[in-house]
């Protein structure tokens, strides 16, 4: 193989497939989270009101599957030895996770109220300490980091799948027993956030009633299920990496994505498909869509890649060929081997955009609604402006991770 040809994910023994992998979510995160105006989106870029699932609602269960992957291969090297230093680091990372979710929360509201006149006081404490989400996206990760991460080390990855099975249904039978397969006041998971963190810490989404109920979608129960989802992930890590062909980890991966989207289409009827909840049937379906694509991914990029690197090509044309056709997945491993730095990245940029306000011709703007409204809603309409404003971020932030990516600079949180 040429060294050129090489990438950072081949030269350290990385699992190319799971780092395009990992990118691809990011990069719709990135996407999903930030369109021009949330008032004019298209459907697929949506959530589903409440049970159901869109594409949007597949990638941030994608990036949990991704994670227990990683935490496997991670602790692999310590051959998941359940001892102080190795569960230090755990609990250790985590915090940092939930700690930059919660600055990342401050930041915007800081911005937010100081654009708006307020006291540098009341905009840098009072404001944020009254009105903090206390769980968010990177809190979940945090929480199911640290939990998960224990959890493997204590019964080993190749228990994970009970373990996982466990903690499913426990939660379907909290949800069963309470009757909370509605949005609504008398939902379990309402009731847990409003008494644990407060009516202005969570989320509020609106019922098919019209009702803005307290519910937040990375709430507190709702974190029991997800820890089994990247345990799952750390199982399929263990399924994969204890075979030397790459052929063994796609016939796996495919076989244990059928059987998991089988039994979570199944127990929809019982359990809906629900993000919002994170129900079990949510958890299956989606990670074996996700096995399904690393599958994929594994035959595209850890066999047929390999293979026609092999290959000597015989002429000028067919090297430029052959570059142009190995390289398309690179723009996915960028973010992918930087995942949460960039996704730090792009909420930093939209809150400062978002802060920056001026007059154009008589009007106030910042930069953010500025580049929709005057430059790209003209130009493709309403949705379409709207998609164009969240696609020219993730390029802007590509190329950040690009940069990264050809420095071989790793930021690991």
């Amino acid at each position: 193989m040429s060294q050129e040809l090489l990438t950072p994910a081949l030269a350290k023994k990385r699992l190319l497939s799971l780092d395009v992998l990992r990118g691809i979510t990011i990069a719709g995160m990135i996407l999903v989270n930030n369109p021009g105006t949330w008032s004019h989106i298209y459907a697929p870029l949506r959530h589903a009101a409440w049970n159901g699932c869109t594409p949007t609602d597949l990638v941030f269960p994608f990036f949990v599957f991704c994670m227990g992957i990683a935490m496997y291969i991670s602790h692999k090297k310590t051959n998941h030895a359940f001892t102080w230093p190795v569960v230090n680091k755990v609990i250790t990372r985590g915090m940092l996770i939930i700690m930059i979710g919660w600055a990342l929360s401050w930041l915007g509201m800081f911005l937010g109220q100081i654009t708006n006149g307020e006291t540098l006081l009341y905009s840098i404490w009072t404001y944020p300490i009254e009105h903090i989400r206390i769980l968010g996206v990177f809190p979940r990760l945090g929480l199911v980091s640290i939990f998960g991460g224990l959890l493997m080390l204590a019964a080993k990855p190749k228990n994970c799948p009970w373990v996982a099975a466990v903690l499913m249904i426990i939660y379907c039978i909290m949800q069963s027993v309470t009757n909370s397969f509605f949005l609504n006041a008398a939902n379990m998971e309402s009731i847990v956030d409003l008494k644990l963190l407060g009516d202005n810490h969570i989320y509020h989404m609106t019922n098919a009633a019209g009702e803005r109920i307290g519910f937040d979608p990375e709430g507190v129960l709702s974190t029991i299920p997800c820890v089994a989802h990247v345990l799952i992930g750390a199982w399929m890590g263990h399924l994969i990496m204890n075979v030397k062909d790459n052929w063994g980890k796609v016939t796996r991966l495919l076989l244990a994505g059928a059987v998991m989207m089988l039994v979570g289409f199944l127990l929809d009827y019982t359990y809906p498909i629900n993000k919002s909840m994170w129900s079990a049937s949510y958890i299956l379906v989606t990670c074996g869509l996700a096995s399904s694509l690393l599958a994929i991914l594994t035959w595209v990029l850890d066999i047929r890649l390999l293979e026609r690197n092999a290959k000597e090509a015989t002429t000028k044309c067919e090297m430029a060929t052959k570059k142009v056709a190995n390289n398309w997945y690179k723009f996915f491993e960028c973010f992918g081997v930087n995942p949460l730095f960039i996704f730090c990245l792009s909420a930093i940029a939209v809150y400062v955009m978002r802060s920056i306000r001026f007059e154009y011709h008589e009007q106030m703007y910042n930069v953010w609604s500025f580049w929709y409204k005057v430059c790209m809603q003209p130009l493709f309409g309403n949705e379409g402006g709207s998609l164009a404003c969240a696609l020219s971020l993730v390029l802007v932030l590509w190329g950040i991770a690009y940069l990264l990516y050809r420095k071989k600079i790793y930021i690991k949180l």
